[in-house]
């Protein structure tokens, strides 16, 4: 932990620096796999749960009974593979979709009847796909607003275009979590929803501590011919690396615990709703406000005119540095010793006049 704490003081004191915003095209290319792999997996569909397609609940109270018992049950009863699920009190819940073409009275009374319960211990709703509509359309209503919200703030408090590097990060965060959940099979519910709307908020708040850092680092920064945009940039993303790191640690322990631990081993069912887009999408939201919109924030700045006249500047000034860099040490390699007496040349001192070739003989007699 020492030495953790250790790197952190050496990023930011600039001692130590990795080169996110030079290798910006591995993040791009990177993300774009995951995306693509997201969106072959959104285009196979989601799996929508029963509040936004509709469709019969049924609970059934039994001690004992297990998740694939209750499954091969309701398998003999209904012609749709129905979805099961455990929950607490020793309940199974079956939905049923809308595709059934028994009425909810008749499976409920089969069910009771293959399971070996009483019927009023079956219990039943019925939910209509109006409703489920009326839950999309709010939710999509929810997600425009909250955009539109942070593209207004990010513009009035830092600029448009650290605004759109953020709205880039958000949506991409957006797609990889939709689409794991589609090529997991997941079901999607309103608590599905919820977790979708916390990992954007979250993301947006790593994103601005980043963009934060690297605004301070890049105020008069024309005034200088040491540092471009992208650099200053760079600089301001390793000084929060760890502590992004480190948050997202903290935040992705709890979540994994709700999703390997209660809806793995417990058998939770329920917490997979919410757990699996906030385990996912914390993930990618770290990732995309180190790697996806600091880079393109960069990439937006240095089309700017000032910028590419700053680049140049450093360019020539490094440029400058070197040449006169090397002919000092042309000069100092060449030339004579500047505390040696005038006549006196070599590390040994001799005299010019006094320099005899090896084995003259001596002309004294």
């Amino acid at each position: 932990m020492s030495r953790f704490s250790n790197l952190g003081h050496r990023l930011y004191q600039g001692e130590v620096s990795f080169d996110f915003v030079g290798r910006r095209k591995l993040w791009y290319s990177i993300s774009g796999v995951i995306v693509l792999v997201a969106a072959i997996g959104l285009a196979m569909g989601l799996h929508l749960g029963i509040e936004f397609k509709g469709g019969s609940v049924y609970t059934v109270t039994k001690p004992g009974l297990t998740v694939s018992q209750a499954q091969e049950k309701a398998d003999q009863v209904t012609s749709s593979h129905p979805l099961v699920q455990s929950t607490d009190n020793n309940k199974i819940r079956i939905q049923v979709s809308t595709d059934e073409p028994k009425s909810s009275d008749e499976v409920r009374s089969q069910l009771a009847e293959k399971i070996g319960v009483p019927l009023d211990t079956v219990e039943a709703q019925v939910i209509g796909p109006s409703w489920g509509k009326q839950i999309s359309n709010k939710a999509i209503t929810g997600l425009i607003i909250f955009m539109v919200l942070v593209t207004v703030y990010l513009a009035i408090a830092f600029e448009w275009r650290m605004a759109v590097a953020a709205l880039v990060a958000l949506i991409h965060d957006l797609l990889i979590t939709i689409g794991v959940y589609a090529l997991v099979g997941f079901e999607v519910t309103p608590g599905t929803v919820i977790g979708f709307l916390t990992i954007l908020g979250y993301s947006l708040y790593d994103t601005v501590v980043v963009f934060d850092t690297v605004k301070e680092n890049t105020k008069g920064l024309t005034k200088q011919n040491k540092l471009t945009y992208s650099e200053a940039a760079n600089a301001g993303l390793n000084q929060t690396l760890v502590r992004s790191l480190n948050t997202t640690v903290v935040a992705l322990l709890p979540v994994a615990a709700l999703l390997f631990i209660g809806g793995g081993l417990l058998g939770a069912g329920t917490l997979n709703d919410i757990s699996l887009a906030l385990f996912i999408g914390l993930a990618a939201g770290a990732y995309s406000s180190i790697c996806v919109a600091t880079p393109l924030l960069a990439q937006l700045k240095e089309e700017q005119p000032e910028m590419k006249a700053l680049r140049k500047r450093v360019l020539q000034h490094r440029a400058a540095a070197a040449r006169a860099e090397v002919t000092d040490a042309v000069a100092t390699d060449g030339g004579a010793d500047e505390d040696q007496p005038a006549g006196m040349v070599g590390q040994r001192g001799r005299s010019a006049g006094t320099t005899r070739a090896k084995g003259r003989p001596s002309t004294k007699r």
